[in-house]
């Protein structure tokens, strides 16, 4: 890429460049997380888009900045519109503006709900391997079967190998069904089943994901997990108030999973603090807090998804793609310096 150019990624192309690249996520964002911890991070925090009247829709600008070894900044700009399911689109859409360090031009534009999904899914198969002991139970739960569930249950297979079991779960039963179908393509000896309800999963096994489109909080008690439980509470709006202060609170910030009327910021406004947090996962991940203090309680994760995963990603996918010559590239994308362009006076013809 020669400087002034910028690199279009479609779909095709990023979803190409993160086939079988797991394990790599899972890596990039262990090591984002902890940059941020350590403070070589600029993440301000997200802008939500709304739309009057439309309480389910919104558009949302994740800026960041990426340092300790990425050097890297860019923002992620993705919309949920929960009735495109209807119309036989996707949830989300995305794009992944980057740009360089050095300069602050962009560099690349890419297609970015494909990153957005495997982040989120890297995000949370991290949590389950640090959080949960993989021998306690082989059986993940599933609540609510779209994209980002399906990609938690593949980024905690390449996590997880002793993965054996899923029990999964929506509203829709339909739609759990042709999830079960399509998770049974991941690996072929995986035994795949349908629940009825929430408690249902709960009660299936230790390890749980919620991944819905739930805008005020459902589940009012985790009492059916068994001792040892973790859920992974993707979504961050299933879970009441009680249910969150009744539970072991992990976080990926805690700044930022306290906005936008999350179950965490109900909990906060409830109480009036913030002390029932105990953590961030990169607390644990750096040794400075324990994985699971008691066994008695389940540990809640909650990440409310940072725009450091996502550009630490779209930097992988970038220089993957520069090397591998894909993508199409606009040269000369931005004008010429003001100070070298011939300029008229105003009113003249050319």
């Amino acid at each position: 890429m020669r400087d002034g150019d910028l690199l279009v990624l479609d779909g095709a192309d990023v979803l190409a460049l993160l086939d079988e690249q797991e394990q790599r996520l899972l890596d990039l964002v262990r090591m984002a997380y902890v940059a941020h911890a350590r403070g070589s991070s600029a993440l301000p925090h997200s802008t939500f888009l709304r739309f009057p009247g439309e309480e389910r829709n919104r558009i949302i600008a994740l800026p960041a900045y990426l340092g300790d070894g990425f050097s890297v900044a860019g923002m992620k700009w993705v919309s949920s519109f929960p009735g495109n399911l209807a119309r036989g689109m996707d949830r989300a859409s995305a794009v992944v503006v980057l740009n360089s360090a050095e300069t602050g031009r962009p560099v690349a534009f890419m297609e970015g709900s494909t990153i957005s999904a495997k982040r989120t899914a890297a995000s949370a198969a991290l949590a389950a391997v640090t959080l949960h002991d993989p021998n306690a139970s082989h059986t993940l739960g599933v609540v609510g079967c779209g994209l980002i569930n399906f990609e938690v249950v593949r980024f905690t297979l390449a996590a997880q190998p002793a993965l054996k079991r899923l029990v999964v779960y929506d509203l829709q039963p339909g739609r759990a069904e042709g999830f079960a179908e399509k998770c049974r393509t991941l690996a072929p000896d995986l035994e795949v089943s349908t629940a009825g309800s929430v408690e249902e999963v709960l009660r299936a096994g230790t390890l749980t994901s919620f991944a819905t489109t739930a805008t005020v909080p459902h589940v009012e008690s985790l009492e059916a997990c068994p001792a040892g439980s973790t859920v992974l509470h993707i979504s961050l709006r299933d879970l009441t108030p009680e249910a969150i202060l009744a539970g072991d609170n992990v976080v990926d910030d805690v700044d930022h999973v306290c906005r936008a009327q999350t179950s965490v910021h109900l909990a906060e406004q409830l109480t009036g603090t913030r002390s029932f947090i105990r953590c961030a996962l990169a607390d644990i991940l750096l040794g400075v807090a324990p994985p699971k203090p008691s066994p008695d309680v389940p540990t809640i994760f909650s990440p409310f998804g940072l725009g450091v995963l996502d550009i630490a990603v779209a930097q992988f996918i970038y220089e993957a793609a520069c090397a591998e010559g894909r993508g199409s590239s606009i040269s000369s994308f931005f004008p010429t310096p003001w100070v070298e362009r011939g300029d008229k006076r105003p009113g003249a013809r050319r």
